[in-house]
């Protein structure tokens, strides 16, 4: 790795990005990290700058507006910071039944988990092409792999995320480019509380929930080997497979019934 490479992470406060973070600061690659949350990034700035003697530029942001991605791409063509590596894992869900969900969540959500990342992809591959290399990581769930019943819409924009880098991914074959599909499942994270879920939730006791950093480490080192698609854990691995066999019919029904159990 060389000191001239240089990572952006959205999402970076937290959870999976923030677990990121660290593997790239380790491998002396500069970061950009962006997330709404300005002290939390002053504090990472700090720690992370010291600590591995990298740079890492902070850029406060909320990725669910409109035009936010093209502020961030801005930012670093103000500050002529070339992309090498791009992880799209800003993203969040809502439980609940779709009726019930609040209108403005649900457009911010399509926002984030689809227009923003899909945005930053466009705006940085551009670069990519030119220097002929580069690492794209887009962060799904393995909800992407079946209809989501009481999360709908997140299960929703995750396919999205699955179906827009695979194609992707294709489309730069025998380039020096990857697109990686980060297909976590259930991650202890900032993720539960955002989308309605209770701190005394199955979610957070079950013994097939990773921790962030789990999921981050894993994911890190198949995007480093160009892996198209990620599955953490046996159980997601073996779930993803087995929907596929299922009638969709029956399929909403158990995913329903699951994430009922799991709140």
């Amino acid at each position: 790795m060389n000191n001239f490479k240089t990572a952006l992470i959205t999402g970076a406060s937290s959870g999976i990005g923030f677990e990121l973070i660290s593997l790239f600061a380790r491998d002396k690659i500069n970061l950009i990290l962006v997330a709404r949350n300005k002290k939390k990034l002053e504090d990472i700035q700090e720690k992370i700058s010291n600590k591995y003697s990298v740079k890492v530029y902070i850029f406060p942001c909320d990725l669910s507006i409109s035009n936010s991605a093209k502020k961030v791409y801005n930012y670093c063509m103000t500050k002529n910071l070339k992309i090498n590596y791009l992880v799209n894992n800003a993203g969040f869900g809502i439980y609940g039944e779709f009726v019930n969900n609040e209108f403005i969540d649900i457009q911010q959500m399509i926002h984030l988990n689809i227009s923003s990342l899909t945005e930053l992809t466009k705006f940085f591959l551009n670069n990519m092409k030119k220097e002929k290399f580069g690492r794209i990581m887009n962060v799904a769930s393995v909800a992407s792999f079946q209809p989501g019943p009481l999360m709908s819409i997140y299960s929703a924009t995750k396919h999205y995320v699955l179906a827009f880098s695979e194609a992707l991914a294709e489309e730069l074959s025998g380039e020096n480019i990857s697109i990686t599909t980060l297909c976590p499942g259930p991650t202890i994270s900032g993720f539960q509380k955002r989308a309605g879920f209770h701190s005394s939730s199955r979610m957070f006791k079950s013994p097939l929930t990773a921790t962030s950093k789990q999921v981050a480490l894993y994911g890190y080192g198949k995007m480093m080997s160009g892996k198209r698609i990620v599955i953490p854990g046996l159980s997601n691995k073996i779930s993803s497979f087995i929907v596929k066999f299922i009638p969709s019919t029956i399929k909403t029904k158990i995913v329903k019934k699951v994430f009922d159990f799991m709140h």
